[in-house]
C-alpha cells in the first residue's frame, strides 16, 4: 500500500505540473480548478525524460514504463477534443504570454564541436585498412555528410567563429582534402553512402535567407561530388540528380534544383578539362527532358541568355543529341518554312506564275545563296524515281563518294589514322568546300564520312558566323593530341623531340622553316618571320612544336576550311549550334557507328504479316546472323543510307510488309518511307539468298 500510495503521491505531483485543461462539457474528473500559467514545451519534456530516467510507475492507474512517441500520439488522440469556446478563451495576444512560450526569432544554428584532426583521420584510416574494421571510418563518413551543420563541424576550423569569406573562407582544407581523398580507398558501401549523403543535402530544402555557413558547406559539397561519383564506380549523375532536374516540366524550378543544375554544371567543367575525363559525356544527359517542351526552353534562352530567366538550354551539357537535333531541326523547319513563304509572295506580288519547285531546292539553282534554306529535292536524270526522301540519301551517298575519292582532290586520305583531312592544294575557287555537310544536316541525312573529332571543333570555331567579314573562323587551339588524330607518326616525332635530353640543336639540325609537297610539287614554309635562320633548340622547341602543329592544322589549309565553314553555317545558321559539343556536331553528320539490329527488331512495325510468321521469324534469324557488312547493307536497302540516326534504331519507323508476289520475287524496298516489302518465303534459306542478293545490287530507284 506504501508503494501504491507513494506512485499515486507522485501522479498527482505530476498533474501539478501540467497545463489545465478547460471545458464545460467534460466528463468528472477533467477539471482541475483555477488557471494556471502554461510551463515551456522544455520544462514538459525535461520532465518526461526525467520520468523516463527514474524508471518510476507511468501515469493513469499505474502504467508502468515509459511510453513511445508513437504511444504518445495514439493517446494523445484519445484526448477529448476542445470545444470552440475554450479556442476563444486560450486566444491570447502574444505580449500577455509568459516569455518562455513566445518563440524566439530563427537565428544561425549553433554548430556543434567536433575536434577530430587530419592526423586523427588518417591513423583512423590505416588501422581500418589493416584490420578490415570499418565502423569506425564508417560513423565518420555518415555523420559527416548528415547536414549542413555536419560538415560546418567537421571542416569548419573553428565551428563557430567568424570568417571574412571573401579573404578567408574557414574551411580546413588539409583535412578537407584527406577525408576526399581517402574515400576511393573505402568499400563501396561507405562511398554510395557518402555519395546519397551528399545529395540528400543539396536536396534538402533551405528555409530563409542563405548564411555563410550555408554557403560554406555547399562550396564544400560542389567539391565533394566529383570525387564522391569517382569512388562510386562512375555512376551516371542522372541516377542521382536528374530525377529532382527534371520535375521542372514546364514550371518555374525551385532554386534547390538551379542549384542542382549548378552543380552539375561544375561536375562538367571538372569532367571535360581533365586528361582522363571520369565518365563520359553522355552521362551528364537527362533523358526525361526529351519530353518537355524544348522550342520553348530554346526561345527562352535566344529571347533572354543567360539573365535570370531560366531556360534548360543554358546548360545544354544535360541536354542529349536527341533533344539538341531536333531543336535544330525544327529551327531549320521554320527557316524553310519562311523561305518559302517569301518565295511565294514574291512570285504572287510580281503576279508571276507560281511553280511548286521555288518551294524545293533544286541543285541547278545552286548559284542563289537563299535557296539554300529549301527544303532539298533531287531528281536522277534517267531515273524514275519521286523524291519523298529516299532520292535525298542516295544523292548525298554518291556525292561523299565522289568528292572523297583521292583522285578529286579535295581531302587527303590519312592511312595512319584512318580519317580524311583537307588537301593543301591551293586553287582559285573553294566553292567545291562548301555546301555538303550543312545541306545534310539541314536535311536530316547522315553521311558516311570519316573527319577526326579536331574538324569539328574548327567547325564551332566561334559557333554562328562573325559579323565582322573579315574575322578569321575555324583557327581552333591545336595540340600535339589533336595532330594525333590526323597525323599519328608525325605527332609521335615530335613528341620524342619534346622529350629528348641530348643536344637538339645538333643532333636534330632543325629551322623554323618547313617544308610540303603540293601537287607534286615541295615547297617551303616559314613558322615565323625569318624562320629559316632560326635554329631548334632545347630552349624554343616547344614554340616550334607548337607553330609546326598550327601550321599543319590551321594555317595551311585555312581558305580551304573557311569556305567549308562558311558552307556549313550559310544552310545551318541557327543559335543551336551553341549548344553543341564537338562529339555532338559529328554525331548529327555522322549519325551513330552502333548497328544494333536487336533493337530494330524490337522497334518493327509491320503490315500484312504477323511478328510470329515463318517468314518474319526467318527474316530476323538471318539479318541477326548477318556480318556487320552485310548489315550495313540492309540499312542501306531499306533506308537509303548505313548510318543508324541519332535516336538510335527506334528512329528510323522500319516496317516490314507483305507484298503478295511468286516467291521467286526479290525483296524490294521503299528508302523513303524506310519500308522492306518480302514476298511470303517458306524457308530460311530461301530467304536468306533472296535478301542477299537484293541488299548487295542495292543502288539506283526504279518504279516497276
Amino acid at each position: 500500500m506504501d508503494g501504491e500510495h507513494s506512485a499515486l503521491s507522485g501522479v498527482e505531483r505530476e498533474r501539478e505540473r501540467l497545463p489545465p485543461i478547460y471545458n464545460s462539457s467534460a466528463p468528472a474528473g477533467f477539471g482541475r480548478g483555477a488557471k494556471q500559467p502554461f510551463p515551456s514545451l522544455g520544462t514538459f519534456i525535461s520532465t518526461l525524460s526525467q520520468r523516463r530516467d527514474a524508471g518510476g510507475r507511468g501515469f493513469a492507474g499505474g502504467m508502468t514504463g515509459t511510453l513511445t512517441s508513437t504511444q504518445w500520439l495514439r493517446h494523445g488522440r484519445e484526448l477529448p477534443p476542445i470545444c470552440s469556446d475554450v479556442r476563444q478563451k486560450q486566444r491570447l495576444s502574444i505580449d500577455t504570454l509568459p516569455p518562455e512560450v513566445k518563440a524566439p526569432f530563427p537565428c544561425d544554428p549553433v554548430i556543434p564541436l567536433r575536434t577530430k584532426t587530419t592526423k586523427e583521420f588518417q591513423e583512423d584510416m590505416e588501422r581500418a585498412v589493416q584490420s578490415g574494421d570499418w565502423r569506425e571510418v564508417r560513423e565518420f563518413y555518415l555523420t559527416t555528410f548528415d547536414s549542413f551543420i555536419e560538415i560546418n563541424a567537421a571542416f569548419k576550423r573553428e565551428a563557430n567563429g567568424s570568417f571574412n569569406t571573401v579573404d578567408d573562407s574557414g574551411v580546413n582544407a588539409k583535412f578537407v582534402n584527406a577525408v576526399y581523398d581517402a574515400l576511393l580507398s573505402t568499400p563501396q558501401d561507405i562511398q554510395k553512402s557518402v555519395l546519397k549523403g551528399i545529395i540528400n543535402s543539396l536536396l534538402r530544402e533551405w528555409k530563409g535567407p542563405r548564411t555563410k555557413d550555408d554557403l560554406r558547406a555547399y562550396f564544400i559539397l560542389v567539391q565533394a561530388v566529383g570525387k564522391a561519383f569517382q569512388a562510386a564506380g562512375r555512376a551516371p549523375p542522372a541516377v542521382y540528380l536528374h530525377p529532382t532536374v527534371s520535375c521542372r516540366a514546364g514550371r518555374t524550378p525551385t532554386s534547390n534544383q538551379v542549384l542542382l543544375v549548378d552543380s552539375l554544371g561544375h561536375q562538367n567543367a571538372a569532367n571535360s578539362v581533365s586528361a582522363a575525363p571520369i565518365m563520359p559525356f553522355t552521362d551528364f544527359y537527362n533523358i526525361t527532358l526529351e519530353h518537355i517542351d524544348f522550342m520553348e526552353e530554346y526561345r527562352t534562352w535566344q529571347n533572354y541568355g543567360n539573365s535570370n530567366r531560366f531556360s534548360f538550354c543554358q546548360f545544354p551539357f544535360i541536354l542529349s543529341t536527341v533533344v539538341k537535333k531536333a531543336i535544330i531541326q525544327k529551327d531549320s523547319e521554320q527557316q524553310m518554312i519562311s523561305q518559302a513563304r517569301q518565295s511565294l509572295v514574291s512570285k504572287v506580288s510580281r503576279r508571276q506564275r507560281v511553280d511548286m519547285n521555288l518551294l524545293f531546292l533544286n541543285i541547278k539553282l545552286t548559284r542563289k545563296r537563299c535557296d539554300l534554306k529549301k527544303k532539298l529535292r533531287v531528281t536522277f536524270v534517267g531515273e524514275a524515281g519521286l523524291d519523298m526522301g529516299g532520292l535525298t540519301k542516295e544523292w548525298f551517298l554518291l556525292l561523299v563518294r565522289q568528292i572523297f575519292h583521292t583522285d578529286y582532290g579535295m581531302f587527303t586520305y590519312m592511312k595512319d589514322s584512318r580519317c580524311h583531312w583537307f588537301s593543301s592544294w591551293k586553287c582559285d575557287n573553294y566553292s567545291e568546300f562548301q555546301l555538303l555537310m550543312g545541306l545534310a544536316v539541314y536535311n536530316s541525312i547522315a553521311l558516311d564520312i570519316h573527319f577526326p573529332l579536331y574538324c569539328y571543333r574548327k567547325l564551332l570555331t566561334p559557333p554562328t558566323i562573325p559579323c565582322d567579314q573579315n574575322a578569321l573562323v575555324g583557327m581552333a587551339t591545336a595540340t600535339l593530341e589533336d595532330l594525333q588524330q590526323i597525323m599519328p607518326e608525325l605527332a609521335r616525332g615530335l613528341g620524342e623531340l619534346l622529350s629528348y635530353e641530348g643536344n637538339v640543336e645538333e643532333d636534330f639540325y632543325l629551322s623554323f622553316q618547313v617544308f610540303q609537297e603540293e601537287m607534286g610539287v615541295v615547297k617551303s614554309h616559314n613558322l615565323k618571320p625569318g624562320g629559316d635562320k632560326i635554329p631548334v633548340t632545347k630552349q624554343n622547341r616547344k614554340e616550334y612544336v607548337q607553330l609546326y602543329i598550327d601550321f599543319l592544322l590551321n594555317k595551311s589549309i585555312y581558305k580551304q576550311f573557311a569556305a567549308f565553314y562558311h558552307g556549313f553555317h550559310s544552310v545551318c545558321a541557327s543559335d543551336a549550334l551553341m549548344l553543341l559539343r564537338p562529339e555532338e556536331v559529328e554525331m548529327l553528320v555522322c549519325g551513330s557507328p552502333e548497328v544494333d539490329m536487336s533493337a530494330l527488331q524490337k522497334a518493327a512495325q509491320y503490315e500484312g504479316y504477323g511478328k510470329t510468321e515463318t517468314t518474319i521469324r526467318c527474316f530476323w534469324d538471318v539479318v541477326l546472323a548477318f556480318p556487320l557488312e552485310l548489315q550495313k547493307k540492309l540499312l542501306h536497302f531499306a533506308t537509303g543510307s548505313d548510318r543508324v540516326p541519332v535516336g538510335g534504331m527506334a528512329d528510323l519507323n522500319f516496317k516490314i510488309s507483305k507484298i503478295d508476289v511468286p516467291t521467286d520475287w526479290l525483296p524490294i524496298s521503299h528508302t523513303c518511307f524506310n519500308q522492306i516489302c518480302l514476298p511470303p518465303y517458306r524457308t530460311r534459306k530461301e530467304l536468306k539468298h533472296k535478301l542477299t542478293i537484293a541488299i548487295s545490287n542495292a543502288e539506283g530507284f526504279g518504279l516497276e
